[in-house]
């Protein structure tokens, strides 16, 4: 059975944007039950200004706190620019992100900085993390609609994405950070891709703004991608892109892709609780398309074992 590879980005992507202040202790808890559900890659944390992101002001502790309860948990975290770099490094990180969007005018809102700034910035935290041992991720965002510009041209999104590849990065994911695309745009865009990025280096992070982020994932899988990102509950958003909704949910991405004949090595009910517990932290409903069936069907399995076991199941 051919394996799927998922970096579940709830703790770093999900929370960042949220209302509501997670404590250190939670998010520690969330990818405490991500790694039982059978998530081996967490994206965890950011090193980006606690100005810009508040959500993000404990990532030193929290990533000493995680390499401390889980020595062998693939945990990876975003890093804007050097000095972010540096502070992660010192932190303990073993895995770094950097973000290097397609568009001039993305990379002015996101990080303050020209489309060839923002190149010499990535490539040099890219190849300074090597330097330090470190492996590497590297998002080009907005890869099929900015926000503020419209669509990239596809020759510039390869190019970009070639330039990080050749710069050190391990895996190189392309964004739909915006949730626009279709799946006919990640067939022409990932199949141009894989023309010049080895197919087993690209991932896609997906969002789903317009619906179509699980038939995107599926369009992925055509194309022979086996990498992607997703969020557990659907959680997500990009503070810094107008309209962008949540991420695919990790539970629909697991859901169709084990119907399909792959293997995710996550079990469901343990990712369903994960789900829960988020709810119960950001005080708000979560999930993906699937999952008032799935809690249906993990009731379903209670009510017939507690049956089995001659327990009366109790009701509210």
């Amino acid at each position: 059975m051919e394996k799927i590879f998922i970096t579940d980005v709830s703790p770093r992507d999900g929370l960042q944007n949220q209302a509501a202040q997670v404590s250190t202790e939670a998010k520690l808890q969330l990818i405490r039950q991500l790694s039982e559900a059978g998530v081996a890659s967490i994206e965890a944390t950011s090193f980006v200004s606690p100005k810009a992101v508040p959500q993000m002001a404990d990532a030193a502790e929290l990533l000493r706190q995680l390499n401390r309860a889980f020595p062998e948990l693939r945990t990876s975290v975003l890093v804007p620019n050097l000095k972010g770099l540096e502070r992660a490094y010192a932190a303990g990180a073993k895995e770094i992100a950097v973000v290097l969007s397609a568009t001039e005018k993305m990379n002015q809102r996101n990080i303050n900085m020209s489309l060839e700034a923002a190149v010499t910035a990535s490539e040099q935290t890219l190849r300074r993390a090597r330097e330090h041992g470190l492996r590497t991720r590297a998002y080009v965002a907005v890869a099929f609609e900015c926000p503020f510009e419209g669509p990239p041209a596809l020759d510039r999104v390869v190019t970009l994405a070639n330039k990080m590849l050749k710069a050190g990065a391990d895996e190189i994911v392309i964004a739909d950070t915006i949730g626009a695309a279709s799946p006919a745009d990640v067939k022409e865009r990932m199949t141009a891709l894989a023309d010049v990025i080895p197919i087993s280096k690209l991932a896609i992070h997906l969002h789903d703004t317009r619906g179509m982020a699980i038939a995107n994932a599926w369009a992925s899988l055509e194309v022979g991608v086996r990498r992607f990102d997703s969020s557990a509950g659907g959680i997500g958003g990009c503070p810094f892109a107008p309209g962008a909704a949540g991420n695919l949910a990790t539970e629909d991405l697991v859901l169709m892709t084990e119907r399909s004949g792959f293997s995710t090595g996550i079990d469901l009910d343990l990712l369903l609780a994960a789900v829960d517990f988020a709810e119960n932290v950001l005080q708000r409903g979560l999930g993906g398309r699937a999952s008032m069936w799935l809690r249906r069907q993990r009731e379903t399995r209670r009510v017939t074992v507690l049956d089995m076991k001659g327990v009366k199941p109790q009701t509210m």
